[in-house]
């Protein structure tokens, strides 16, 4: 029920932790995976070898997905590798980039934040569904934080997150019609550079004590259900943010 074989896949921000497993999993499943990174060339190297050593086909596609030239170049890489069709399109990329209180945010900051975790979404798909034939899915990555706010000095971050379910939702009643499904992933604490690098350890483990399984979760779990929504497995899901972090939070 999981073979995406035969399949094309995209993945943007795909060079490491959930992108990396999304990556990988994809191609294990049978797809030829498009792996696009910003920065971080070394991690996406590792990431592409990873899954050439597990029997999988892919290709690396830099590009800042928060600007147009740059996706078109990241899609026609794609399409030039593995032909017309782009069957699966996950958009990963994203970040907090910082934390601010509303009373240190700027104008210059706001932008960033809401560009690389909303405009990605808006510019990747645009760019990919002329590409996508009926029975496409677009998996897109949301986050707790859209429900319940996020953590401190998330405000721009949460904000967008919050507009990645709301589009998912419009783009599901566009594209259904098409037989394309639309989805969303809204992970809680997942150890992750994220949170390695904006979360301070004793918060983290505060967190991991109070959620019911007592632990946070990794990559190659939030990686599986990207599959599984990427997947005809699930065929009649679409519109829906599937919540993924240990017990946190409920809808």
């Amino acid at each position: 029920m999981k073979s995406l074989q035969g399949k094309v896949a995209l993945v943007t921000g795909g060079g490491r932790d959930i992108g990396r497993y999304t990556s990988l999993k994809l191609a294990e499943a049978g797809a030829s995976v498009c792996i696009n990174y910003f920065d971080g060339e070394e991690l996406a190297k590792e990431t592409l070898k990873m899954v050439t050593d597990a029997g999988g086909k892919a290709i690396l596609a830099q590009g800042d997905m928060t600007k147009a030239a740059n996706v078109k170049k990241v899609v026609g890489e794609c399409i030039s590798s593995f032909g017309d069709e782009i069957n699966v399109l996950v958009n990963v990329a994203g970040g907090l980039m910082g934390r601010k209180t509303m009373e240190e945010l700027d104008e210059k900051f706001w932008d960033a934040v809401i560009d690389v975790n909303l405009k990605t979404v808006f510019l990747v798909t645009k760019e990919v569904l002329p590409h996508m034939p009926k029975g496409g899915a677009i998996v897109n990555f949301a986050s707790q934080a859209a429900r319940d706010g996020g953590g401190p000095g998330s405000i721009a971050y949460s904000t967008a997150k919050g507009g990645v379910l709301t589009m998912t939702r419009g783009l599901a009643k566009e594209l259904g019609p098409k037989g394309i499904r639309v989805n969303a992933i809204s992970p809680g604490m997942i150890n992750t550079t994220f949170h390695n690098t904006f979360t301070k350890p004793e918060v983290r483990e505060k967190v991991a004590a109070s959620t019911p399984l007592r632990r946070e979760g990794n990559p190659a779990e939030v990686a599986d259900l990207a599959l599984y929504l990427a997947s005809d497995a699930s065929s009649f899901i679409t519109g829906a943010s599937m919540e993924i972090n240990g017990g946190t939070y409920f809808i």
